[in-house]
């Protein structure tokens, strides 16, 4: 075997390591871990021009000589349906209420890297047929190039996937993950949280998704709704929520779904009926493949959360809908390489 395919074997058995321990919530496990192996996205930024080198320790320092912020924007008219062809001039970015120069844009259905976590805690037992029927629709709408994956939790979270096996884009493969689970005792929301965008790091695709399907409840989580709203605050994942629950369920907790869903730039449904959990599925299928794309260059500056807003206006004048996350952590280059010092 050459050097280099020697070298993608061990980044792949380092890689299934990994996520092994992040599956089981095993300590040492870190973000930076992920992203020195597969060069992947940072503290909501996109960092190009990387090279790696390796410290005294023997750990793995990424350094960076440009970032960019990459946003997934959705742009809709008043009366609800998705706007096409607009061009770069038609959008405004604003972070921290400065204007930013777009540096790239594009709208075209490209492929992305998407998880859907699924809630198989035992008070989703009467609604599992639904869901998963659902679930599985979702994949059959979206690109057949996505790269997929599929988390199953309750008291743990379960990769739906083999085990040698990251992502796929194989329907009966997936369709077997959503169904490898069992419904039974409490929910660990936060953890699939966790785990889904720690996965989506190693994809390969710019864009990625993460579809939660849950009653928003949480009884057993080791990581807190603080942790999952800083993660999700240093991702570029989109997150789509459905809250499946009856009005008196206890479990319920639609806040928590909006809040996941809001920050990100996605949306979070709540379905009155369980057979509107399909046709939600492919509504957010047929949404990711219509999704804009812009990046620009982040003002230097301190360390921090910044504020970002997104303005699109049709050539007819028209305001539009935009729908894209709102803020990030901002972390610069050099105080990443203060910290591991």
């Amino acid at each position: 075997m050459d050097e280099t395919g020697a070298l993608a074997r061990r980044q792949f058995f380092i890689c299934a390591l990994l996520l092994h321990g992040i599956l089981e919530g095993g300590a040492g496990v870190r973000r930076r871990d992920l992203l020195c192996i597969l060069g992947g996205f940072a503290g909501g930024v996109r960092l190009l021009g990387q090279s790696s080198s390796a410290s005294k320790d023997g750990d793995f320092v990424i350094h960076a000589e440009v970032q960019r912020v990459l946003l997934d924007i959705s742009v809709k008219d008043k009366e609800g349906g998705f706007v096409s062809g607009l061009l770069k001039e038609n959008f405004r970015v604003f972070e921290d209420g400065k204007l930013q120069e777009i540096k790239a844009f594009s709208h075209s259905d490209i492929p992305v890297t998407v998880g859907i976590a699924v809630d198989e805690s035992g008070s989703m037992l009467p609604k599992r047929s639904e869901v998963l029927t659902a679930a599985l629709a979702f994949i059959q709408e979206s690109n057949p190039e996505d790269e997929a994956f599929v988390l199953n939790f309750n008291e743990r979270v379960y990769h739906g996937l083999p085990d040698e096996v990251l992502f796929s884009d194989n329907i009966r493969m997936l369709r077997t993950a959503l169904y490898s689970g069992i419904p039974e005792g409490r929910t660990a929301l936060y953890d699939a949280v966790v785990a889904g965008l720690k996965q989506l790091e190693m994809g390969r695709q710019d864009k990625k998704t993460l579809i939660v399907i849950s009653d928003g409840g949480d009884n057993i989580s080791k990581h807190s709704l603080k942790d999952v709203t800083t993660m999700v605050e240093a991702s570029v994942a989109t997150i789509y929520t459905i809250g499946v629950f009856d009005e008196d369920d206890p479990d319920r907790n639609p806040d928590v779904l909006k809040r996941l869903a809001h920050s990100s730039g996605g949306v979070a449904f709540f379905p009155e009926e369980l057979d509107r959990v399909v046709p939600i599925c492919r509504e957010i299928a047929k949404d990711i493949r219509n999704r804009y794309s812009i990046a620009y260059v982040p003002p230097a500056g301190k360390n921090g959360l910044r504020h970002i807003r997104v303005e699109a206006v049709s050539p007819d004048h028209h305001k539009l809908i935009v729908r894209t996350r709102t803020r990030y952590l901002y972390e610069n280059d050099e105080s990443a390489k203060t910290a591991k010092r």
